[in-house]
This record gives C-alpha cells, structure tokens and sequence, in this order.
C-alpha cells in the first residue's frame, strides 16, 4: 500500500508513556477488582478469597517472589528454587502477545504509527495496569513472568527481544490471554491457534489493531501494491476504486470470521484503528478483562 515504512529496527520502546497511558485510567478499578471478596469469588470460582489453598504446580523462583515462599523441600531435589503456586495464583497469570509479522510494520500516512508501535503501546500499557493490580505478566511462549509495578520496564525489554508465536504449551490453565495483531492471516491459522489456547481452559481477547487505509482502501487510480514480506508477490491493479466495494465485502466477512472464532472459543474480539487514541481500546480491554 501507499506509504510503507522504513524497514529498518524497530523504534526503542518507551514504558513510560505506555505507564502514563494505564496512569490515566481510574486506577480504583483496578484496586476495586483486586481487593473486593466477592468479586473475587465471582472470577475464580472459589470459596473465599486470598491465596488459595488447592496446589497446582511448582514453578521456578522468579525476582519478586517472596522468600517465604520457596518451597525448600522441592527445591532440595535440584539445585534451582521452586515456588509452591496454587490454583488460585494460576488464574492471576495473564499472557500477552503481539504479531511481530512484517506487515506490522506499516502505516498509511506519516501522522499515524506503524501498526506494530501501536500494539506495542497498548500490550504495554495494559501490563502497566495488570502489575499495579498484582496480576503476573508474561509474553507468550516465554517461562518468564513479572509482578510488580516496577516491572514494567522488564517487559519492554523482552518484548523487544522476543518474538513468540501465538501459542504457549507451558501456559497455566484458568490463565487469561490477550493478543494483538492485524489478524489478516487465513482464519485456519487463527482459529488453530485460539483453539490451542482455548483447549487448556486458558480465557482469552483478540485486538485487531489496523491502519484507517486498510479499512478504507482511499487509493485511487493504478497502484502497486506490495508486500512487506519477501515472499509476498506485489499486485498492480489499474483502477483501485473499482474494486473497493468488494475489498470492504472481504474485510467485512474477514472480521466476522475473527469474531466467531473468538466467539466459539469463548474469547472477546474487538478492533482499533491507529488514528484513534489509545485510551478508548485500553480501557475496552480492562474492561473485557474485568470478572463477569
């Protein structure tokens, strides 16, 4: 499409303006969803509220744990620390991914970001509020999980080194997923992946993030079209608003396609735009995370 980026590194991220973004929104729902008993029955189906008492799995002693809860006995049979996690702990781990696929890297116009800063920002501010809640953040497909409001900047820095795909073998059941990406790969491919997911119990939310001209396709006249992967093999249409009413039929049965799949799943799907503010698609996305 018109205008693609540079494709040159990726910007540095920046966790302080995705913590200022989570900032602005009321962080007493936050707190609200934390500390109230009930709602906490409500989420994790459990009797009474706290740390939980059914076991679950041990699970390497991460920075930020409590050395009080090293399990000494497990961790005297290796020579690593394990930490004794019950079920209730499980349900508090959220996964988070975002499409690292070349076509992320694009936008439509010089005043908007690349698809992938986008989603970057907003996977980061959404870790941003899920630590100042005491949940634990991972990327997907790492053994690494963070707590702890000063963590933030940890979880910029592996999501700028890591590149997992959407699937997560090691992922806890009752944990919670978020993924964002432009979803503009074959529907087999998703749904395979959300069902992967979906097969071990894990809850989860799909954030379409695009740039206004792929919705809109506002080229006119004859236009080249290319990929932003190699393998791609670009597309000369000699007269794009001939065929614009039929791109938008296409991207329409795409997206609801998206939203049945996250539907069978028993996910949430919803979409951004890059010339929207943030804020709205955050707090959409608390919200869609919140209990009932």
């Amino acid at each position: 499409m018109a205008e693609p980026s540079p494709r040159g590194p990726a910007p540095p991220l920046n966790p302080l303006a995705a913590e200022a973004l989570g900032g602005r929104l009321p962080p007493l729902v936050v707190a609200a969803e934390r500390v109230a008993a009930t709602v906490m029955q409500g989420v994790h189906g459990r009797r009474r509220a706290g740390q939980g008492d059914a076991f679950w799995q041990f699970r390497p002693y991460l920075a930020g744990d409590a050395v009080g809860r090293i399990d000494w006995r497990q961790s005297a049979k290796s020579d690593r620390l394990f930490v004794r996690e019950t079920e209730w702990e499980a349900a508090q781990s959220v996964a988070l991914w975002r499409d690292a696929a070349p076509g992320m890297a694009w936008r439509g116009g010089r005043d908007r970001p690349e698809k992938r800063e986008r989603a970057e920002l907003l996977l980061l501010a959404l870790a941003s509020l899920l630590l100042r809640g005491g949940e634990r953040v991972r990327l997907l497909g790492a053994r690494r999980a963070f707590a702890g409001r000063g963590a933030l900047a940890s979880v910029a820095d592996a999501l700028s080194r890591h590149a997992p795909p959407a699937a997560d073998e090691a992922l806890p059941r009752h944990a919670r997923a978020v993924l964002f990406g432009d979803f503009l790969a074959p529907l087999e491919e998703i749904r395979a992946a959300v069902a992967a997911l979906a097969g071990r119990g894990v809850r989860g939310h799909l954030l379409q993030v695009l740039d206004p001209a792929e919705e809109t396709l506002p080229y006119a006249g004859r236009v080249r079209f290319e990929g932003m992967a190699a393998t791609e093999t670009p597309l000369l249409l000699p007269r794009v608003e001939g065929v614009r009413a039929l791109y938008a039929e296409r991207l329409a049965a795409h997206r609801a396609g998206l939203a049945a799949i996250a539907g069978a799943a028993g996910w949430s799907f919803a979409t951004h735009r890059t010339d929207t503010p943030p804020e709205a698609a955050l707090l959409a996305l608390w919200q869609a995370l919140a209990p009932g």
